[in-house]
């Protein structure tokens, strides 16, 4: 639009030059009645002033696009910083909130891998948020290559535009623990996970009894379970306690070293590489002390 609007511009300006060059030589002419050696000098004159304004106003536009595009960039290279500088403060904030997270625990907590690992990584979780989809595999490889050193535990976080979808879903897992212990809610969660294209509808509420009964688990006792609303006050706990800690969406992953409490807040689906940079540094911090 703007490259669009100079080209006008130096039209309109060419075109005024022309005729104001023009007129000045046939006004010229005619007040002066000048030879026609005159004549040609006055038309070369002409042409040379045309050709200087023309070249004049080229240089000018591409130097105001040059400015302009530089403008640009420098307003995008102020945003990003700005926008990083943002980021890093709400991360500061958050992380000194991630204090206030529940311990974690074995009669309370859904655990993945070594109970008594070290490090737990607690993650606020949402069965229709596409993020947490995408995320889920990360914390298994975390505890699979830090034998026994980590621990993954989940924790419910529903976000209300997710909902109904996702506190029901959220329920329903409860539900299957309830019937058949943790290794019954990871098989569950997997296949929501699975099977979910996310964003609050990803996965039929009809559904939810026969995926429990697909996995074994007793068709009618677990309809019961679900229909009776049991669990929704604990996943509201849930919530609640995740924002006490500083989480604010999902997936919302706290880091934290069980005996020396250290913390660490990592939102987002991130890399499994973030996440080990910290673990890394929490297990040195440990045997250091």
């Amino acid at each position: 639009m703007t490259q669009k609007n100079n080209q006008k511009r130096t039209i309109t300006i060419l075109f005024v030059s022309v005729t104001l060059f023009g007129s000045l030589f046939f006004f010229g002419c005619e007040s002066n009645q000048e030879s026609s050696k005159e004549t040609l000098i006055s038309e070369e004159l002409l042409e040379q002033k045309i050709k200087e304004g023309i070249s004049k106003q080229l240089e000018e536009s591409e130097f105001l696009t040059k400015k302009i595009e530089e403008g640009i960039q420098k307003f995008i290279v102020k945003q990003k910083q700005s926008q990083r500088q943002s980021q890093a403060y709400r991360e500061s904030e958050a992380s000194k909130k991630a204090k206030n997270v529940r311990q974690v625990s074995t009669t309370k907590d859904h655990i993945y891998g070594n109970p008594d690992a070290e490090v737990s990584l607690i993650e606020y979780s949402d069965f229709e948020c596409p993020f947490c989809k995408r995320f889920h595999s990360t914390p298994k490889k975390l505890v699979e290559e830090y034998g026994g050193k980590v621990n993954w535990v989940y924790r419910h976080f529903p976000l209300g535009f997710h909902n109904p979808g996702a506190q029901k879903q959220a329920e329903a897992s409860e539900c299957a623990s309830e019937l058949g212990g943790n290794k019954a809610f990871w098989k569950y969660a997997d296949l929501l996970y699975e099977r979910t294209t996310s964003n609050g509808k990803g996965f039929p509420l009809n559904n939810l009894v026969p995926l429990a009964k697909e996995i074994g688990l007793n068709e009618k006792q677990f309809k019961t379970c679900l229909e009776s609303g049991k669990y929704t006050k604990l996943v509201q706990t849930d919530i609640s306690e995740g924002v006490e800690a500083g989480i604010t969406g999902t997936p919302g992953n706290i880091i934290i070293h069980n005996k020396t409490g250290e913390t660490i807040l990592k939102s987002g689906a991130l890399p499994i590489e973030a996440f080990k940079v910290v673990i890394e540094q929490m297990l040195k911090n440990k045997s250091d002390g």
